[in-house]
């Protein structure tokens, strides 16, 4: 018999907790979301903190405000608006902050002017709403354990395609990512190649604000990449660490929450960003340990002769 879904309570038995939580179809749909999620914020993720491109990541998070509201006004689903304005946010982004050849104060100021605008936008739909945001709070801090079958199916077409882009740019946009100026010379089309990362990086965020919210989307487009390339920087190992990592942190952080009363919201940003710290120290613990132990003398080089000097 399934457990009391109103007052559910952790056990010693991990396997016991584990098929509570799949026996109901709510709980289901959140994990499948959330791997969804995890997968692909964890592989744009990685590409956006490679780029050091976090700002406009933030920067499109916060269209997730004025597409809700918009959505509103047009009585329609809200990832409807998610969707269309991260879509929107990143095209913007990509024509105003001036692509590889701008400074970065040049860059920052074309991102900060598309978020004041997107900021305001929101402001007047929801004036001309003339109501109030039923669902403000899960606009905010998201709420996994409400997604529909609808929007699972919608986060797995959306993932496909951003997969599939993915994985026809990708080495192009790695070797953009690292050296543009190096990658422009050799006829790499850097500036096409931003801008398609970018519309990737608007839709990973629209799929994650429906997970973490906008407040936490950071937590698995950062936090999994983040401690990731902390480890390694190898480009495949990282990838699939950050895949790992993302992962763990939205499947523990949705079945704590399930035998809890604080929202998974919550337990994913915190436990990723233990995940980091822990990461972190025990980097620097490595370095520390290699750094004390007494380096072997070089070899000597032999002379011309033959003889070892």
């Amino acid at each position: 018999m399934p457990a009391d879904i109103a007052n559910p309570r952790l056990s010693w038995n991990l396997a016991q907790d584990v098929s509570e939580l799949l026996e109901y179809h709510f709980m289901t749909n959140a994990l499948l979301a959330g791997a969804i999620v995890a997968v692909i914020a964890g592989l744009i993720g990685w590409l956006m903190v490679l780029r050091r491109e976090t700002f406009a990541g933030h920067t499109l998070s916060l269209m997730a405000f004025p597409g809700a509201s918009s959505a509103a006004l047009l009585g329609v689903p809200a990832a409807w608006g998610y969707f269309a304005f991260c879509g929107v946010g990143a095209l913007a982004i990509g024509r105003l902050s001036g692509g590889e050849r701008r400074a970065w104060s040049e860059e920052s100021a074309g991102i900060g002017a598309v978020q004041a605008v997107a900021l305001a936008a929101g402001f007047l739909f929801v004036s001309l709403y003339g109501g109030v945001l039923g669902d403000l709070e899960n606009l905010l801090f998201g709420n996994p354990i409400g997604v529909s079958d609808g929007q699972v199916l919608l986060l797995a077409a959306v993932a496909v395609v951003a997969l599939l882009v993915l994985g026809a740019i990708g080495r192009p946009l790695l070797f953009a990512s690292i050296d543009p100026h190096v990658a422009g010379a050799r006829g790499v089309p850097v500036g096409a190649l931003s801008s398609t990362f970018l519309l990737l990086l608007g839709l990973a965020v629209a799929a994650t604000s429906q997970i973490t919210g906008v407040l936490l989307v950071f937590a698995l487009l950062v936090g999994p990449p983040a401690t990731a390339q902390a480890i390694t920087a190898r480009p495949l190992l990282s990838l699939g660490l950050t895949v790992v990592f993302g992962l763990f942190v939205v499947w523990l952080g949705l079945g704590i929450s399930y035998f809890s009363v604080y929202p998974a919201g919550f337990f994913i940003a915190t436990i990723s960003f233990a995940v980091y710290v822990l990461a972190r120290v025990l980097v620097a613990a490595r370095a520390w340990r290699s750094y004390g132990r007494p380096r072997r003398p070089p070899a000597p080089e032999p002379s011309p002769s033959g003889v070892i000097a």
